[in-house]
This record gives structure tokens, C-alpha cells and sequence, in this order.
């Protein structure tokens, strides 16, 4: 960790370096682009948000199948860009598959989300963020039927090939709403000098937390075949993350 650190700062500035030495082929852009600070950060970010799969666990046991655990962990890859007070934050992330295996019927499940938020902050200090945000995530729940019983009863190729079992996946698109609170303390690292700039580098731990208001969900589905009276999971939750990563700020 301590020898790629360097390396991802190291790239950083040099994307930047290159950038400017771009800008100054022309003087008016080169003009108006000094006289831009540029920040940002690349983090992880660990998430809870309860998934309340009643609904759905519901519809398995009554179908034989095993009741799966609680999903409600998300694991998010994001980045953030600071355009003066205004914060943009935008990410990606999955939950860890929850699974259950009853009577030769294995039953998995998990979420995949991308989001976009936009904060203001608050705070007049170098090395802290306090920021209210309001976004939009996009997600999609996804549920795999394995029917180990019906797949593994010949030991013909051909046979497998014409073989009908219960296996099958099911999907399930989301529209949310994120609003809530971000704060960030920026841990800062030996500067990089430039030349004509200054590259600031620093180490970014933070909290989010608020509410994901689930604004609209689409039927299950199995590719695009809509399927009729599926369970309703109303994921309506408060949300809580950490993050950690790497940040940078360019200083004229």
C-alpha cells in the first residue's frame, strides 16, 4: 500500500501537469485555466442500507425454496470533484451475495447500484467538509435460481441440453433518491511541486449518512418479460457510509 500511494499521486499530477501544458498552446485558455483550482478524490466507500426482504423470502419459502439472509451491506467505488463550495459526488457499487440452499434449490441474491449526488459545503476550513447533498441512485436487484436436483439427473450431454429445470434469474430495476449529510477530514501529504503549480495531496476520511427514499421500482422481470404480482420490497431506509482514499488539489 505504501509503494502504490506514491505511484497514484505521482499519475495524478502528471495527468494534470499534461493537461496544463495543453492549455498554455493557446492564451486565452491558458488565462482563464490558471485562474481554476482543481480538487478531487477517488475513495471506497462501505455502506449500510437495510434491504427488508420480507416480501421476497415470503415468496421463496412458499415456494419451497430457502429463506435468504440480510443483504444490507454495499461496497462502493466513487469519486468526488470540488468545484469551489459546490461538492459533485458520483459512485459505484455492489452488495455481497446472500444465499440459500434447500432441497437441492439454491437461491442467490444481490443489488448493483450507481448513484450521483451534489453537495454544498458548509465549512470555511482547508482541511475539513461538512456538506448536505441531495442525488439519485439507479439500482437493480438480482435473484438466480439454481435447481441442482433437475440440472445434475443425467449424465448425457445431450440429455442436459434438453433438460428443463427451475433454474432461471430473475431481475428487478430501482429508482431512488439519496438526501442527506458528508463530512470529510482531509489528512494532508507532502505537497508535489510542479513548477508553475502546486499539487496538494492529501487523504480524505469521512461519514455519510441520511435517507434513501425509494422512489419507483419496475415488475421482476426475466430478461425483458415483465412478470406480473411480484413481491413488493419497499427498500425505504436510512443510510450509513465510511470512506477512505486519495485526494488531490491543484494550486496555482
Amino acid at each position: 500500500m505504501k509503494k502504490l500511494l506514491p505511484a497514484l499521486f505521482i499519475t495524478i499530477a502528471f495527468l494534470v501537469g499534461h493537461s496544463a501544458k495543453a492549455q498554455t498552446t493557446d492564451s486565452v485558455n491558458s488565462s482563464k485555466w490558471m485562474h481554476h483550482q482543481f480538487a478531487g478524490t477517488m475513495q471506497i466507500q462501505v455502506t449500510y442500507r437495510q434491504s427488508r426482504l420480507g416480501e421476497l423470502n415470503n415468496a421463496l419459502t412458499g415456494s419451497g425454496i430457502g429463506k435468504l439472509g440480510a443483504n444490507d451491506f454495499w461496497i462502493n467505488a466513487s469519486m468526488n470533484h470540488a468545484f469551489g463550495k459546490w461538492i459533485e459526488e458520483d459512485g459505484i457499487g455492489f452488495t455481497p451475495i446472500s444465499s440459500s440452499d434447500l432441497n437441492g434449490i439454491k437461491a442467490k441474491y444481490n443489488q448493483y447500484q450507481i448513484y450521483g449526488r451534489l453537495g454544498y459545503n458548509v465549512l470555511n476550513k482547508t482541511n475539513m467538509r461538512l456538506f448536505p447533498f441531495a442525488g439519485i441512485n439507479f439500482s437493480a436487484a438480482v435473484l438466480d435460481i439454481q435447481d441442482k436436483n433437475g440440472i445434475q439427473s443425467t449424465s448425457s450431454f445431450s440429455g442436459e441440453l434438453r433438460n428443463s429445470t427451475y433454474s432461471k434469474t430473475f431481475y428487478q430495476p430501482n429508482f431512488g433518491i439519496d438526501l442527506g449529510i458528508g463530512y470529510d477530514n482531509l489528512i494532508p501529504v507532502k505537497a508535489k511541486d510542479m513548477g508553475c503549480f502546486m499539487v496538494q495531496r492529501y487523504i480524505p476520511i469521512g461519514v455519510r449518512a441520511g435517507y434513501y427514499i425509494h422512489a419507483a421500482q419496475s415488475d421482476w422481470r426475466i430478461d425483458s418479460y415483465k412478470l406480473q404480482d411480484g413481491p413488493d420490497n419497499k427498500q425505504g431506509s436510512i443510510f450509513v457510509s465510511v470512506n477512505i482514499g486519495l485526494g488531490f488539489e491543484v494550486k496555482k
